[in-house]
């Protein structure tokens, strides 16, 4: 059985841009609720299919397998419920970890978040200089609840504070 344990952080800068090229991501959700989630990915030119357990703090159960490009396309085209999730993911190293930085296009234009997979719960790291605010445990920034509930769609008001791409500084978004 396989265990995501995994932190998520809003990011609060743009210096993580310049430590490389990101790959394009086009998800889709088959199913998502809080207990589960089936989850269609392309990244490139291979496909994903993942199953994820509930989320108990940081960690769940995650089983992922590939499958072709054709056969995601239909699944994305077909199976999964719109809105799909697209974005942009880039890896980028600090002391020893890869931070997975992911910054979202279409309905969730403008958010910008961090994860980091660890091997325990308890396992410390150091934080990079961009990293924001922790948002671990709001549910809102889980990409399957993205997909039902659009970073776009947030009141204005709930809008956390990042990084203008276009500004490079700090703005209510």
């Amino acid at each position: 059985m396989g265990i995501e344990i995994e932190r998520k952080f809003l990011v609060s800068s743009e210096e993580w841009r310049q430590q490389g090229r990101g790959k394009v991501y086009c998800q889709g959700y088959i199913h998502a609720s809080k207990e589960r989630t089936v989850r269609v990915r392309l990244v490139g030119d291979q496909g994903y299919l993942t199953i994820k357990g509930a989320s108990v703090g940081p960690s769940r159960m995650e089983f992922e397998y590939p499958i072709p490009p054709e056969d995601a396309m239909v699944m994305l085209e077909q199976l999964c419920e719109p809105p799909l999730i697209e974005k942009k993911r880039y890896l980028v190293e600090h002391e020893g970890f890869t931070w997975e930085v992911d910054e979202f296009f279409g309905e969730n234009q403008g958010l910008i978040v961090a994860e980091i997979e660890l091997e325990s719960e308890e396992q410390s790291f150091a934080r990079p200089p961009w990293l924001g605010m922790e948002v671990t445990d709001d549910s809102r920034y889980f990409n399957a609840r993205l997909a039902s509930y659009p970073y776009s769609s947030w009141p204005r008001e709930s809008l956390p504070r990042q990084v203008d791409p276009g500004s490079g500084s700090r703005e209510q978004r």
